[in-house]
């Protein structure tokens, strides 16, 4: 199942119920990602952003309203639809990053690329040359910087195929050269793949191109 689109039909997360937000384009109210576009969600701190990227990867089921991908509520999915659109439909990087710290930087990678078979070990190392992390290649990640954890994780994200990509706060600890570099890995890897990418923000953005729709959540 390809997805096309991904709308959020008066959804609400159940911690907002006793009260809802004002403002919002994006709870109770009616919203449409489509594949192959460019979303920033900014968004204050509390306010839903990390919630809302686990809601669409189907990692929690607390909130009222609709989700559909497609016209299918994805309430309705199945074990096994979610384990085919996680690896081929949706790519995700947590606020977290969900690194393993006794992995290898590599190893953290090929966790993720093993069950795709998406992209070479050439082309993984080349990922890490642009981000000029090669040279931690084999070292532990419990012993690299949270940014350089944070590079490891975005090149994890792209080591599969996708119709959308959902990026929460993917460069909070990146300075503005590798902010760019990694927007351009991604948007390179999304153009190709005519994919949609959801990039959530609480004030270091990443930079996406001045076409981006931008909502504020």
């Amino acid at each position: 199942m390809q997805i096309e689109s991904i709308t959020l039909r008066d959804v609400l997360p159940d911690v907002f119920r006793a009260e809802p937000p004002s403002g919002s384009q994006v709870w109770l109210t009616q919203i449409t990602f489509r594949r192959g576009q460019n979303y920033l969600v900014e968004a204050a701190s509390g306010t839903g952003k990390s919630s809302l990227c686990s809601y669409l990867y189907g990692w929690r089921t607390d909130y009222q309203g609709e989700i559909t991908f497609n016209s299918t509520n994805i309430r309705k999915l199945s074990v096994s639809d979610w384990v085919d659109i996680r690896r081929r439909h949706l790519a995700y990087l947590p606020q977290e990053m969900a690194i393993f710290p006794e992995l290898t930087a590599l190893e953290n990678i090929q966790i993720k690329n093993r069950l795709t078979n998406c992209c070479t070990e050439a082309q993984i190392m080349d990922m890490l040359k642009l981000f000029d992390i090669s040279n931690k290649a084999n070292v532990p990640a419990a012993k690299l910087s949270i940014g350089q954890q944070q590079r490891v994780a975005i090149i994890r994200a792209l080591c599969q195929p996708f119709d959308f990509i959902l990026l929460d706060e993917p460069v909070s600890h990146l300075d503005a050269d590798n902010n760019r570099i990694a927007a351009d890995l991604i948007l390179s890897h999304a153009q190709r793949q005519g994919a949609g990418v959801i990039a959530t923000s609480v004030g270091n953005p990443l930079m996406l191109p001045t076409d981006t729709t931008r909502i504020s959540l």
